[in-house]
């Protein structure tokens, strides 16, 4: 066991043989260096919480406020009711077993504000024998937490790379063949159509009473052109989903394979205007009410706007699809701290809370022919930016997408050189 050394080691030793006046030095001496270790633990940023062997709440420092919203007026109550996480039982039988050794516990919180928080408990005393109390060390690993899932994205983000090529090609070549073959066939078709006579000119050659083989023959000519008109309209729809098979081939290149912004000033008006002028047919069939609500004198934003308008077709895409005809969307600019923002607001369907955490994983839909990697998309081109993305829906009234954009690029910040005087 190490010797004692210390300062109230020593004065242990010979506290019956002390004055009042030496007392009053011990009390003195005992204060500031009550003082100093108060003013250290208030300035590291781990919260330091000690409670006894009970659980009682006996010291706290100012990071534990921070971190659990304690008052100074809670000392002397159970700590498992600020951090009902806690397994106290087990604290408390590790307590007592003694020991040099330490409890790792992790958990989150919600008040005063979330945070993810790192948890260790270690015996005051260090001995199986009674118990002084446990201390409690408190670690704010947040933003290491927000860091593994950046990592954890990254990874995805690298495996779906490797499955890019391999996806292109093996299901690229085929829909280009397809579209290739289906041309085709509509050539012969129209061929067929051209050879046949109509059932106009079929009524007007029975009204000139010819023979009956011209008759037969005029008959068969029409049921050819009827037939040659129904495979035209499913060539249609073939040629229809082989557009969005190769729409979805493509949003998924774009996904994984994001291209750097070139960034130059721009304005984002423009860029809104210049999504719904290329939308508008689309919207005008779907008869959705569009509004624009564009702030006056915006400034210019460092953007790339080829991007920032996929951003825009995205949401505004989405945002049809979330709508039944005489739905209304809503087109918004305006201009913050050091930002610019532009808004898509829809007034459809809304998404369910339990959703709205999975709306940006990639593949991840609520519509029966979505591909899943619009909002993907959506989300790399803001953070490439260096903007981010708000969120805001309501089941039955609708979701409003507002993306932050910053109006100066990010440099990188330099550490001053040494002055030499």
């Amino acid at each position: 066991m190490a010797s004692k050394s210390s300062f109230l080691d020593k004065v242990l030793g010979r506290i019956g043989r002390l004055d009042a006046a030496g007392l009053q030095n011990v009390v003195q001496r005992l204060a500031r260096e009550r003082s100093f270790l108060e003013t250290l633990f208030n300035t590291i940023e781990d919260g330091v919480l000690v409670v006894d062997e009970a659980g009682t709440i006996l010291y706290f420092n100012q990071a534990v406020t921070r971190f659990l919203g304690l008052q100074p007026n809670v000392e002397g109550q159970p700590v498992t009711d600020f951090i009902p996480e806690l397994d106290w039982q087990k604290i408390a039988r590790f307590d007592a077993t003694g020991g040099q050794g330490v409890v790792r516990h992790e958990f989150e919180v919600h008040f005063p504000r979330p945070r993810f928080l790192r948890l260790y408990a270690a015996p005051l005393d260090g001995q199986a024998t009674g118990s002084a109390g446990v201390a409690l060390i408190l670690h704010d690993a947040t933003e290491a937490r927000r860091e593994t899932f950046d990592a954890i994205e990254n990874e995805r983000s690298q495996a779906l790379t490797m499955l890019a090529a391999s996806v292109a090609h093996e299901i690229g070549n085929p829909l280009n063949a397809l579209h290739i073959h289906l041309q085709l066939m509509e050539r012969e078709i129209r061929k067929l159509k051209s050879a046949g006579s109509s059932p106009v000119e079929v009524g007007r050659q029975l009204g000139r009473g010819r023979a009956r083989s011209r008759v037969a023959t005029l008959t068969r000519d029409s049921d050819v052109a009827d037939t040659a008109s129904k495979l035209e309209q499913f060539l249609n729809v073939a040629k229809g989903e082989i557009d969005r098979l190769d729409y979805i081939i493509t949003q998924f290149l774009q996904a994984i394979r994001p291209t750097a912004p070139q960034i130059k000033p721009a304005a984002l008006n423009q860029v809104v205007q210049a999504t719904l002028e290329l939308l508008r047919p689309e919207l005008e069939n779907r008869h959705l009410h569009v509004k624009t609500r564009l702030a006056r004198q915006l400034p210019l934003a460092p953007i790339d706007t080829v991007q920032i308008q996929q951003v825009l077709v995205n949401l505004v895409k989405n945002a049809m699809q979330a709508m039944t005809k005489g739905g209304t969307l809503t087109l918004q600019t305006g201009e913050g701290a050091d930002g610019v923002w532009v808004s898509v607001a829809d007034t459809g369907g809304g998404i369910p809370e339990e959703l709205l955490n999975r709306i940006f994983e990639p593949f991840y839909t609520t519509k029966k022919k979505g591909s899943g990697l619009g909002l993907m998309i959506v989300q790399r081109i803001v953070r490439a930016h260096g903007g981010h993305i708000e969120l805001d829906s309501q089941v039955g009234r609708g979701t409003t997408f507002r993306i932050w954009l910053p109006l100066h690029e990010r440099k990188p910040r330099l550490l001053e050189a040494p002055s030499h005087d």
